[in-house]
C-alpha cells in the first residue's frame, strides 16, 4: 500500500489527508501551527480550518518536515506563492509529489508543475485538480476530481490509492490543461463574486461564467494544454462549482468588493488565502506576454488594484465591441 503523506494542515490539506485515511491507513500531514498539530492528534478535529469534522485516528500530524521522508508519495498543498519554498526544505528528491495549489508563481510566471520541477528536478509530479469544497469533501460527500500524471502507471497507482465511495479521481495525462483551469477560475470566481455583491443577478453570473470560460480556453490552448481537460472537471467543473457558492473564498472577496469594500481591507486578516488575488496580476501579464485577449481578468485585476470602481470595471466589460461569439 502506497504510504501518503500531505504537505499543508489547511482545510484542503486536512480533507485529503481524511481521504487518504480512509481506509484505515496511516497518513502522515505536514502543518505549519503548533495548535492545529496538537488538535488533530488529540482531538482529531482541525478547528481552525476545517470545523466540525472528525478526522480518522489514522492522521498524524506534524511540525517536521523530516516526518514525511519515510511516504512514498506526497499531496502538496501548500498555497501557490509559497510552494517553492515549501519544497526546497523537503527533505525528499525523488519522492512523487501530487501537486493540489492552484495559481501560478508571482515574479517567475510559472505553473506549480514548473515550480516543483526546478525545486524537485528527480520527483515525478502528478496534479490533482477539480471542483471540490474541503468541508464536503472531507465529509464524505460525492466528488469527481481530476488526476493528471504523466507516468500512466503512476498515475493508476495513486488513483488507486485515493478513490473513495464519494471521491472519484479521473485520470490524465494532460498536466498544463489541470492546472490551468485550477488557477485560471480563481480568478473568475472573484468577478462573479463581484456581480454578486453588485446585485447584478443570475444573467450576468451565467455570462461571466460562459464568457470567463472562453478566456480560460484561449489561454490554456495558448499554453499547450487540450480542450477536453479545460472542459472537464478541473476546468469548466471548478469554474461552475467556484463561481457559484459563498463555500468559495475567491467569490466571498469578489463579494465584498462588489459591497464596495476595498481589496486591502477584506485580504488584511483573512486566516485562509484567497489564491486568485495573487494569481490575478500575474495570469493578466502573462497573457498579454502571449497576446491572449483575457478582458475579464484584466477588470479583477484594475479593481483589485484600486484603479477602477465597480461600476467603471462592469461598464468597461459591457461598452466592449461587438463581435460573434
Amino acid at each position: 500500500m502506497m504510504k501518503l503523506g500531505v504537505v499543508g494542515g489547511g482545510a484542503w490539506g486536512t480533507a485529503l489527508a481524511q481521504v487518504a485515511a480512509g481506509g484505515g491507513e496511516s497518513v502522515t500531514l505536514w502543518v505549519l501551527e503548533d495548535e492545529v498539530a496538537t488538535s488533530i492528534n488529540a482531538d482529531h478535529v482541525n478547528a481552525l480550518y476545517l470545523n466540525g469534522i472528525s478526522l480518522s485516528p489514522a492522521i498524524r500530524a506534524t511540525r517536521e518536515l523530516a516526518d514525511l521522508a519515510t511516504c512514498d508519495a506526497l499531496l502538496v498543498v501548500t498555497p501557490a506563492q509559497h510552494l517553492r519554498s515549501v519544497l526546497a526544505g523537503l527533505p525528499i528528491f525523488n519522492t512523487p509529489l501530487i501537486l493540489c495549489a492552484k495559481g501560478i508563481e508571482a515574479g517567475t510566471g510559472l505553473l506549480m508543475t514548473q515550480v516543483a520541477a526546478e525545486a524537485k528536478p528527480d520527483a515525478p509530479i502528478a496534479v490533482l485538480s477539480g471542483p471540490t469544497f474541503a468541508h464536503e469533501v472531507a465529509a464524505g460527500l460525492p466528488t469527481a476530481i481530476t488526476l493528471a500524471c504523466a507516468d500512466a502507471v503512476l498515475g493508476q497507482r495513486i488513483a488507486e490509492r485515493i478513490a473513495r465511495p464519494g471521491f472519484r479521481p479521473y485520470l490524465s495525462d494532460d498536466l498544463i490543461g489541470a492546472e490551468i483551469g485550477g488557477a485560471v477560475k480563481n480568478v473568475l470566481a472573484i468577478a462573479c463574486g463581484v456581480a454578486e455583491g453588485a446585485g447584478l443577478g443570475q444573467n450576468a453570473r451565467a455570462a461571466l461564467i460562459s464568457r470567463g470560460f472562453a478566456e480560460m480556453t484561449r489561454f490554456g490552448l495558448a499554453r499547450g494544454a487540450r480542450i477536453e481537460t479545460l472542459a472537464g472537471l478541473s476546468g469548466l467543473g471548478d469554474l461552475v462549482l467556484t463561481c457559484s457558492s459563498t463555500s468559495s473564498r475567491n467569490f466571498t472577496l469578489g463579494k465584498g468588493l462588489g459591497e464596495g469594500m476595498s481589496a486591502s481591507a477584506l485580504l488584511a486578516h483573512r486566516r485562509t488565502v484567497a489564491e486568485g488575488a495573487f494569481t490575478a496580476p500575474v495570469l493578466r501579464d502573462v497573457a498579454r506576454d502571449a497576446g491572449v485577449e483575457m478582458p475579464i481578468v484584466e477588470g479583477v485585476c484594475a479593481l483589485l488594484e484600486g484603479k477602477v470602481s465597480v461600476s467603471e470595471m462592469i461598464d468597461a466589460l459591457l461598452a466592449r465591441p461587438l463581435r460573434p461569439e
